[in-house]
């Protein structure tokens, strides 16, 4: 058989071996693997390098509306460009409904904003702001039997916060149609409480953000979210988890059997509240929610990765320029931590920190790695064996890695749309090298191989940690 491609000498590792082994590519599927796989059009020289399956980064923002007189920083072409430099292959961006929007309406535009533009593959979540009888009686379901077979719903943020009842109805319809719910957990009426006595207490720079946010919020927040997912027998994956906290509650619900899954991100592995202190309005640079934690916090994170508790590592890509009047500093944010843009970039710095960090540090192993980053995303969202994994069969989706470069992050090795990174000065050992989409080299030797358009959309089959366990007594 002749191959078009074969990376040869390579150390090759997925989610539960490493191996010598040549890959050989053929037709963008991974056609076999072994040695002296005989001729191809092109032989790529793997020696000394690790050969990994692509990135899978399942939660990023992209094109989003967000305030009015603010702009997300990425587009598809800036943020999918920025994924493949950081050994992505693929990302899972959010259509996000809001109130009075069609959700159908609402991926017909996401999908015009993508069409043509990614340098990575891409599928998509939805959000569920406004659930109403026709969005989860028709639409809804529509679109779970279209491949949109996962959907986000918010605890929090004016006009994305869905009270219990909208939150029952749709975790309904998810055990209907066999979808998976992923949930951003934070009491919004917490939130304003606290945020209305920090302002009135002339408290408003940037680092009272995290004060506006407690671990509390949080924690209840995850305990309600659990709690109405049993309600509902229905699974749910639990987005960004922040602190210990939050983690011992989804730990406990998979301790008494519940299928509640949870995730964590870069910021709550290497960030702290204390980044939030920068100087004038640099602590802006760093305000997401939940906002990054303390090292203790820190700690249970990587125990949470560790002991199986969160299963997926994402970045929460979510940028916004800095040094912009439509960003961070949006004249409103001058005046209160209320108003600054919730998100940070991340989305090519997240495999580099986890290596580094994880990896070079002896805290997880290389297949942990390749479990946490592509193929438990790929499990978790109806992707696998198609992607996440390098197997005879499955797309040929591969990240050539330097395990020994040092790298020390900074924004001038960034390639997406914003104008700073949060982690700039961290030093890791282990870069991407070259990402290959399909057996396509879209970054090769550090260089951008591809073209907007190198990455397409891809419809997902449904969830198996979404089957419900039996019929409720409410049925």
């Amino acid at each position: 058989m002749t191959f078009d491609t074969i990376i040869r000498g390579g150390t090759v590792a997925t989610a539960s071996d490493t191996f010598q082994c040549d890959v050989g590519i053929a037709g963008g599927k991974i056609a076999a693997l072994g040695a002296d796989l005989g001729a191809a059009k092109e032989i790529v020289d793997a020696r000394g390098r690790l050969v990994l399956p692509g990135g899978i980064d399942s939660h990023v923002h992209l094109s989003q509306p967000s305030a009015p007189g603010i702009v997300m920083a990425d587009d598809f072409a800036s943020g999918t460009k920025a994924a493949a430099f950081g050994g992505n292959t693929m990302v899972l961006p959010f259509a996000m409904q809001q109130k009075g929007e069609s959700l159908r309406e609402v991926v017909k535009q996401y999908h015009a904003k993508a069409d043509g533009q990614c340098y990575v593959d891409v599928s998509f979540h939805l959000i569920i702001a406004d659930a109403t009888e026709r969005v989860l009686g028709q639409e809804l379901p529509a679109l779970v039997n279209d491949g949109y077979t996962s959907f986000k719903v918010f605890m929090t943020y004016e006009g994305l916060a869905l009270s219990d009842m909208e939150m029952l109805n749709v975790m309904s319809v998810a055990r209907e149609t066999g979808a998976l719910v992923m949930v951003h957990a934070e009491n919004y009426d917490a939130i304003r409480f606290l945020t209305d006595r920090l302002e009135r207490a002339g408290k408003t720079a940037p680092h009272y953000h995290a004060a506006s946010r407690p671990i509390a919020v949080e924690r209840e927040a995850t305990h309600r979210a659990i709690s109405l997912s049993e309600i509902v027998d229905v699974p749910i994956m639990v987005v960004h988890v922040s602190n210990r906290e939050a983690m011992e509650e989804i730990r406990r619900a998979q301790q008494r059997g519940l299928k509640i899954y949870g995730e964590t991100c870069p910021q709550y592995l290497v960030l702290t509240e204390q980044d939030l202190q920068g100087l004038n309005m640099e602590g802006t640079k760093y305000v997401c929610s939940p906002p990054p934690r303390d090292k203790a916090s820190q700690q249970a994170c990587w125990e949470g990765m560790q002991q199986g508790v969160f299963s997926l590592y994402s970045s929460d890509h979510c940028p916004f320029k800095y040094d912009d009047p439509h960003g961070k500093l949006a004249p409103k944010g001058r005046t209160s931590f209320r108003w600054v843009p919730n998100g940070i970039p991340g989305v090519e710095t997240r495999l580099p920190i986890l290596f580094s960090e994880g990896v070079g540090k002896g805290r997880i192993t290389l297949n942990e790695f390749v479990a946490l980053t592509a193929t438990n995303h790929a499990k978790t969202y109806g992707l696998y064996p198609k992607k996440g994994t390098i197997a005879v069969g499955s797309d040929a989706d591969i990240a050539i890695w330097d395990p020994k470069r040092e790298v020390t992050i900074s924004q001038s090795l960034m390639h997406g749309g914003c104008d700073y990174t949060p982690y700039e000065g961290i030093k890791v050992t282990g870069w991407p090298v070259s990402t290959l989409v399909r057996g396509q080299f879209v970054v090769r030797d550090g260089e951008l191989a591809g073209k907007p358009g190198s990455g397409a959309y891809v419809p997902r089959e449904k969830s198996p940690l979404a089957v419900p366990r039996a019929r409720s007594a409410w049925e």
